[in-house]
């Protein structure tokens, strides 16, 4: 058994970030399943929204998250993360972290995406995502305070009521699997984070890494957490069409810079779906997308960046270019073949603009929680601001609700974890059938336009799967095969549940049975589970 001051569960900007400054104050293990360096923020591309031009404002920002997020944004946290980025920006690259600045101005370089209407985003190429996951890995490293537990794998919340106690519900600490050795540890703490990242692996067709199986939503679910909006899950409109590369997200920011869709027939057909064509927000486009696809027949639609020169793409967007010409794609010469993908989670564990969740000791930070910015549909780039921002307010919050030197751990006795009468997995092949059945019909039933019955399909086809997973998790010893598809399960059934009881299209949740909006609808879709 294993005492930190904190412990957080998940290595990207929200997770690293709130280590850095919580290890001025105690003893902090970072938990991740993989190497600390894989986390879905490694993988974003676009940037970090931020107001900086003479041209743009705080009210711009918030007029366009608030769009965005078809009358589900709290207000109040949308203006709270947007005043605070300038100064987390400047946190960052105090960190390291070096954004691309105007070579004849020296300025910082400001990209411009969908839903935006000024230049706000800062970036660094198309890597902005990994430069900032290697920058505030390389300085928590560095850090005496902070202990990485690379290749562990969180299996459950330890709360008082799970162990009995009659008293109020609290986070104790964590069971962790260690990958290497198959050991199951048990850490302790007053103080738990999840910045698990997403859960985009639930569908068959995803921009996310392999990690993002939902996580940090399963065993906040399963320890008694609020979860909110989970049918509020992004669909990227533009992921590469490819045999090989399935899982390569085409930035945002290629439309920022001018980038056109078109359809097989070359010819434009956003302008048939929004005034603002290809700069509209994700869950049009993606909509939209979808909708030409199936009218067409065509496999995929086009994104035209020809009108842009050789040099100003290779320098703007490097890895994009390698990429699409490793594929045989000259994107000077060639429209790129996209189609939507699973992108991000808009829903999550519900917390407040500080990041605590509805369990005391629980805080969940980044894509894994639900503050309210992006109501039922994301802007684009908010997402890593929001990981920051958050971040910083929860390291100040968690102290003055659980100041060091007043643990409420020690008061109960926390049980090692027992695996009981268990055997190794001896059909490892139907935990992977499970899971290509899982993605599947999320992807059929559950994706960009839904209909009741389909979600009714869903709903009874991810009863049996739950069932089955659960006889395999009591009856195996566990493996993060196992774990992943267990907390995917889950996810999806949260995701289905929610949708099921949104009875509108709104933002990402489109719905043949009610096309349009619904003012008696305007609110948060909160799901609490009966202990």
């Amino acid at each position: 058994m294993t005492d930190f001051d904190f412990v957080v569960v998940g290595s990207g900007i929200a997770g690293l970030s709130f280590a850095l400054k919580a290890a001025r104050h105690g003893r902090v293990a970072i938990v991740t399943k993989r190497s600390a360096a894989e986390s879905n923020t490694a993988w974003a591309q676009g940037g970090v929204c931020c107001v900086l031009a003479e041209d743009d404002s705080f009210d711009l920002h918030v007029g366009d998250t608030l769009d965005a997020g078809a009358g589900l944004c709290n207000e109040e946290v949308v203006r709270a993360v947007v005043s605070a980025a300038p100064e987390r920006m400047k946190e960052l690259m105090g960190w390291g972290v070096n954004f691309d600045t105007d070579a004849a101005t020296g300025s910082l370089s400001l990209g411009r995406e969908g839903g935006h209407t000024r230049r706000r985003i800062l970036h660094h190429g198309d890597t902005t995502g990994r430069e900032i996951a290697e920058s505030l890995l390389e300085r928590a490293r560095e850090v005496e305070e902070i202990t990485f537990f690379e290749h562990h794998f969180a299996i459950d919340l330890i709360t008082s009521g799970k162990l009995g106690y009659a008293t109020e519900d609290r986070c104790l600490g964590l069971y962790v699997l260690d990958e290497k050795s198959g050991e199951v540890l048990t850490f302790r703490s007053d103080r738990v984070i999840l910045a698990t990242g997403g859960s985009g692996r639930v569908y068959q067709f995803t921009t996310n890494p392999l990690g993002a199986t939902g996580d940090g939503v399963a065993m906040a679910w399963r320890a008694g957490a609020t979860i909110a909006n989970m049918e509020f899950v992004q669909f990227h409109p533009t992921c590469l069409y490819h045999s090989k590369l399935k899982n390569f997200l085409i930035s945002e920011a290629l439309r920022g810079e001018g980038g056109v869709l078109i359809g097989a027939d070359g010819r434009e057909f956003m302008h048939k779906y929004d005034e603002r064509k290809s700069l509209a927000p994700r869950d049009i486009v993606a909509r939209a997308i979808d909708r030409e696809i199936k009218r067409t027949g065509s496999p995929c639609v086009y994104l035209d960046m020809t009108s842009k020169s050789r040099e100003f793409l290779q320098e703007r967007f490097p890895m994009i270019w390698q990429t699409c010409m490793d594929a045989g794609i000259d994107i000077s010469r060639d429209p790129i073949p996209v189609v939507p993908a699973a992108h991000y989670q808009c829903g999550g564990v519900r917390t407040d603009i500080n990041g605590a969740t509805s369990l005391r000791g629980l805080y969940a930070i980044g894509e894994v929680g639900s503050t309210g910015l992006h109501g039922a549909n994301r802007l684009a780039s908010n997402s890593l601001l929001e990981g920051a921002v958050v971040a910083h307010n929860a390291a100040s919050d968690i102290l003055r609700r659980s100041p060091l030197g007043q643990s409420h751990v020690n008061g109960y006795t926390i049980p090692p974890w027992r695996a009981g009468n268990v055997t190794d997995v001896d059909e490892l092949v139907v935990i992977y059938h499970n899971w290509d059945e899982l993605r599947r019909l999320m992807w059929d039933y559950v994706s960009i336009v839904r209909t009741g019955k389909r979600l009714l399909r869903a709903a009874t086809r991810l009863r049996n799967l739950q069932r089955e997973v659960q006889e395999f998790y009591w009856n195996f010893k566990v493996t993060t095969e196992l774990l992943e598809l267990r907390n995917l399960v889950q996810t999806a059934a949260l995701i289905v549940d929610s949708a099921q009881r949104r009875h509108e299209s709104r933002g990402l949740h489109y719905t043949l049975d009610f096309p349009e909006p619904n003012p008696l609808e305007i609110k948060d879709t909160v799901l609490r589970r009966v202990l």
